[in-house]
């Protein structure tokens, strides 16, 4: 199945949730989770009009950065080692996994040597899985509010993953919860701005993310296939 196959039935897909939970069709993206192929295949995503490219070791995606930076918006979606940040800040547009201080505190710190704001989302372990990175909702709004006092980091919104489930409908309290958190951080008015996105929804769940109000969902298998 060809990549331009995949994005239409992906579309279709989609398209059906937004009907069915009465939200907009521009108000979901796709991330095209590039890591599992080539710089080929990567290529050909991006040929298909798929213009955001999800990535998440910096080894890995580097040829793939190197050869095709400017053809896309990248995002970087894996847990961040705090070493790491030099090697990310300034190529990727988003960060999805902030979720401790001292990964803030080195992001703020890289981004004020090259004079620039990195937009980023608060990844939050909402379903408590050990296995799973993310602040612990319990202490999510204290990280807000640190990370609110740097000046070089924006926020534009929360990021979560949901346990593998057989039915795709038992992710939803998982989805729901951090829309809660979403609106509760606004209510609080932590950020001195509204935060609207929410990163929820991979291949297997992406339809229920989106009825929960997912504003990027984050596709590899099912939209870009897998290589050996």
């Amino acid at each position: 199945m060809s990549v331009r196959n995949r994005k239409e039935a992906v579309e279709a897909r989609i398209a059906a949730a937004c009907k069915r939970s009465d939200r907009q069709l521009k108000n979901v993206n796709v991330i095209a989770v590039t890591k599992y192929v080539s710089l080929e295949t990567t290529r050909s995503v991006l040929d298909e009009g798929l213009s955001h490219i999800g990535e998440n070791r910096w080894q890995d995606v580097k040829p793939k950065w190197e050869a095709l930076h400017e053809r896309g918006t990248w995002h970087f979606i894996g847990h961040l080692q705090t070493n790491k940040v030099k090697d990310v800040i300034g190529k990727f547009a988003y960060i999805h996994s902030l979720d401790r201080m001292s990964l803030a505190k080195e992001l703020d710190k890289q981004a004020a040597v090259l004079g620039l704001k990195v937009k980023c989302l608060l990844q939050v372990n909402v379903s408590g899985e050990e296995s799973k990175y993310g602040v612990a909702p319990e202490q999510f709004f204290e990280l807000a509010e640190e990370v609110s006092k740097l000046s070089h980091i924006h926020i534009t919104g929360l990021m979560t993953m949901a346990p593998y489930e057989m039915e795709a409908d038992a992710t939803r309290p998982v989805f729901r919860g951090l829309r809660e958190l979403r609106d509760q951080l606004n209510e609080r008015k932590l950020f001195p701005y509204e935060i609207k996105d929410l990163s929820m929804g991979m291949s297997g769940d992406f339809e229920v993310a989106i009825e929960e109000g997912a504003t990027w969902v984050r596709l590899g298998t099912v939209l870009v296939g897998k290589e050996e």
